[in-house]
């Protein structure tokens, strides 16, 4: 009898067994994980096991979301430093009591300036961002329609909003207009504009148009969108339908936290009634610090610099493993097998070069892959000892002999 039958069936279990009991069907599965020390600095560094003995130095991460390498930016470290020395190490509260920095407060003014939106409001992390938006917009009554591979945030959102949730399939906009064609009241669309696993975009301007059409609430979540897609101009049309913008602080800005852009009103409501915001100590100055400072940089023409070669760097790998035209840094190598994902990552760890394997349940079954997640400050040289890893597997293709997996991922057969 399996664990899960144990627990619901009249056979008693103590914690101590039930513990261990769920540990061995894990194992027993394959997917034990556990974290894995990386004692580096950027891209670089000594990769040690579960149990912090070296496994490989001088490994070149391929894992990292820090996009545009802002998180060791000189600025950017400088700011956290100088938030360090006048406000301290923690914020002390939430918001709402004694946590509120005058630090915080500018971050949100400038993330509102740089995302065109009347006010934003920050949260600690990007997971917690879209667990309060949809808790406070989507309740019991309301139809949320969620593009089925939506990352994990939104969907513990939808369910703790306790809405009546309908997944449509991945970027399908008739069956998203069918569905909200049969909601019987108020409606949100929610979706990635970058899927996490797969580096795809959505396509804003007809899920804006959709949702537009039966007056839903559009909810965005931004957060690895550092190369867009940007927003179409019809969602900022006061004809449009109302967005809600959400992004993260620890992928294109390099630092940690979450936030929600969106009208001025919308924002005094989650302030209000996210319980995440309103029970939860503050990001910590650094944090804000850091993200501010970052986004100075983004803004720049440093920024602009820094997206080109990112772009670069992108068409390079994508158009090398079939992804021609790939619109993000995520660019995942579909191999199908957990097995063969899992050898393959090894192989590469071999060449000094750290690529994921992504399985399931993070990724559907039979669509295990690589994950290669590019940042502007890899150097050519790192770059090329990726090709030539990939290379060394076999996952190399020609453009035109570009395949389509499961999920519609094109990578190598």
């Amino acid at each position: 009898m399996s664990t899960a039958d144990q627990a619901t069936g009249s056979l008693p279990l103590d914690w101590t067994t039930w513990i261990d009991d769920a540990c061995t069907e894990v194992e027993a599965a394959g997917r034990w994980r556990a974290p894995r020390m990386f004692a580096a600095d950027g891209h670089v560094g000594d990769l040690h096991d579960h149990r912090g003995d070296l496994a490989a130095p001088d490994v070149v991460s391929f894992a990292s979301n820090d996009y545009l390498g802002l998180s060791t930016h000189p600025a950017v470290v400088a700011a956290a430093h100088a938030a360090l020395d006048r406000w301290g190490a923690g914020s002390g509260a939430s918001r709402l009591v004694t946590g509120s920095r005058p630090v915080h407060h500018d971050l949100e003014a400038a993330l509102a300036d740089w995302k065109g939106t009347e006010r934003a409001v920050v949260f600690p992390t990007g997971f917690a961002a879209n667990l309060s938006v949809l808790s406070v917009v989507a309740g019991p009554g309301v139809v949320v329609c969620s593009d089925e591979l939506n990352h994990a945030s939104i969907i513990d959102g939808c369910r703790l909003a306790r809405a009546d949730v309908r997944i449509y399939p991945h970027r399908d906009l008739a069956a998203l207009d069918a569905a909200l064609a049969e909601a019987p009241g108020r409606a949100v669309v929610v979706s990635d504009t970058i899927f996490s696993m797969d580096g795809d975009q959505a396509d804003l301007t007809g899920l804006v148009e959709v949702a537009g059409r039966h007056g839903a609430l559009v909810l965005l979540d931004e957060a690895h969108a550092v190369l867009g897609p940007d927003l179409p101009e019809a969602s900022r049309s006061h004809d449009g339908p109302l967005v809600l913008r959400v992004g993260t602080l620890s992928k294109t800005l390099g630092s940690l936290g979450g936030y929600v852009a969106g009208p001025r009103r919308a924002i005094e409501l989650l302030v209000n009634r996210a319980r995440p915001y309103i029970f939860t100590t503050a990001p910590t100055p650094a944090d804000a610090a850091a993200a501010l400072a970052a986004l100075d940089v983004l803004c720049s023409t440093e920024g602009d610099t820094l997206r080109s070669r990112l772009a670069g760097l992108v068409a390079t790998v994508a158009d090398a493993v079939g992804l021609a035209g790939h619109p993000s840094p995520i660019i995942p190598v579909v191999l199908g097998a957990e097995e063969r994902a899992v050898a393959a990552s090894a192989a590469l760890l071999e060449h000094g070069l750290w690529v994921p394997a992504i399985r399931p349940p993070t990724v559907a079954p039979g669509t295990s892959r690589l994950r290669i997640t590019l940042s502007a400050t890899h150097t050519d040289e790192q770059v090329d000892r990726l090709m030539a890893g990939l290379s060394h597997l076999g996952v190399l293709v020609p453009a035109d002999t570009a395949v389509v997996g499961e999920n519609g991922v094109r990578g190598a057969a």
